[in-house]
């Protein structure tokens, strides 16, 4: 399966090139060469389990702005990036043309509390780069420890998984912890019931 990690100024890896339309040439790395051999093969904070971006490389992008509860604008490499984070879906809290969403204002407090403007973290694309409004499409990992901030997100309840494919490297991943924040009413499954519940 391919599976990329976007990581700039490259020293002594296996590299190939990839091209996103317009904006940014990237250098990235596909998973074997980084060890990412597994789905289940991820890092969270205080987990103990193994990293999906491996220890120590250094971080890729910044935070700029907090855009709602799964989308983000990161600084790489000077160049101003909308990322929608792969794979989780948050209630709405900015749509323009939709309404708010019950626990979307939640979603995107704790997003902010998880990356605050500044954060350096490591941005991980998978098949597809750009969805069709040119966002980046990135898994997000915290830098400072790993933290897996989609995962992580789903499995505290603020997100409902949404299938990206041919983005689906941790799909399964995913799946299983939005399992069981809803069993366990975990954030909007407990307040909301689901995901798509408009505000009044």
């Amino acid at each position: 399966m391919k599976f990329y990690f976007i990581y700039l100024n490259i020293i002594k890896f296996n590299i190939v090139k990839f091209s996103v339309p317009a904006v940014l040439s990237l250098t990235v790395l596909s998973p074997a060469t980084l060890g990412c051999a597994s789905t289940d093969d991820v890092r969270t904070a205080g987990s103990g389990a193994p990293p999906a971006s491996p220890a120590g490389l250094a971080p890729n992008a910044t935070i700029s702005e907090i855009i709602d509860g799964d989308t983000v604008v990161a600084d790489i490499e000077g160049s101003r990036e909308t990322v929608r984070l792969i794979g989780i879906d948050t209630p709405e809290s900015v749509a323009r043309n939709r309404p708010n969403q019950c626990y979307g204002a939640e979603a995107s407090a704790y997003l902010k509390s998880l990356i605050p403007e500044g954060s350096a973290v490591t941005l991980i694309l998978d098949e597809e780069a750009r969805d069709q409004y040119d966002r980046l499409l990135a898994y997000v990992f915290r830098s400072r420890d790993d933290l897996f901030v989609n995962l992580d997100l789903v499995e505290r309840g603020y997100a409902d998984t949404l299938s990206y494919p041919p983005n689906t490297h941790y799909e399964q991943l995913l799946d299983r912890a939005a399992e069981e924040a809803v069993l366990s009413k975990l954030g909007l499954w407990g307040v909301c019931g689901n995901p798509d519940v408009p505000l009044e």
